[in-house]
């Protein structure tokens, strides 16, 4: 049966790395996915293929949920599609680092725009579906940076910290109409972004984790299987750090 059977799941850029594990664990798990996908048309394509071949109910969307109006139409596709809508990953983002010094204006802007506000446009566009069926769970893609900070990437960190923020005054908000809202973040994710990194550097990194490894997508996923699950029944406001052990 598994543990998502009979819910709908949305996830944001899914088509790749953490959102793609993501589905990949949700479908498995029983859970109807909708995903979304921006550029990467091909991928989101297949992942579709793939997953409905084992047997699974899945749906690509292209959608970018930095805009409020995409955000809403997806909502209401979803559930003309499904008939429902259970649980709401906030996976989205991007990343452009530099050091302070060089980072432009539109830099700081763009990265707040898909990581943040994405956040805050499928939230609010999802609540009133939540609030009507009074039961709902939001997973939202923070990172450790957004907890401890990093140099050279202070959009990003600040992106990732509001999501916490934000995070936590959801929870505040919707709890009483049994909506529940956590936050994961993941330290380092072994993906194909960190596969085009020189390799001495990427096991510098390695060495520097407690368990001495990167961690996976499906580490990430399956963290995020029980936060979207009735396992986690009586846990909201959290922050849930997937990250060997490198914030303790």
């Amino acid at each position: 049966m598994g543990l998502l059977a009979g819910k709908t799941a949305i996830i944001t850029g899914a088509s790749k790395g953490i959102g793609k594990g993501i589905a990949e664990v949700f479908a498995q798990q029983g859970a109807n996915v909708a995903f979304t996908f921006l550029s990467s048309v091909e991928r989101g394509q297949a992942l579709e293929e793939e997953l409905n071949a084992h047997g699974a109910n899945v749906k690509g969307y292209r959608s970018d949920a930095s805009k409020m109006e995409d955000a809403e139409a997806l909502i209401a596709q979803v559930i003309e599609d499904f008939g429902a809508v259970d649980i709401v990953i906030n996976n989205a983002g991007i990343t452009k680092d530099s050091l302070l010094l060089r980072m432009t204006e539109e830099d700081f802007n763009r990265v707040i725009e898909v990581n943040l506000n994405s956040v805050f446009n499928m939230t609010k566009a999802v609540q009133r579906t939540f609030l009507k069926q009074r039961s709902g769970s939001i997973v939202n893609i923070s990172s450790v940076v957004g907890v401890k900070g990093n140099a050279g990437q202070a959009n990003y960190s600040a992106s990732k910290a509001g999501i916490i923020g934000f995070t936590k005054s959801v929870a505040l908000e919707l709890g009483s109409r049994n909506i529940r809202c956590n936050a994961i973040a993941p330290g380092f994710i072994e993906t194909e972004m960190t596969a085009v990194l020189d390799e001495k550097t990427v096991q510098s990194w390695r060495e520097g984790i407690p368990l001495k490894r990167g961690g996976s997508a499906e580490d990430v996923a399956n963290a995020c299987l029980f936060l979207a699950s009735d396992m986690s029944a009586y846990v909201s406001g959290q922050v849930l750090n997937v990250c060997g052990g490198m914030l303790t």
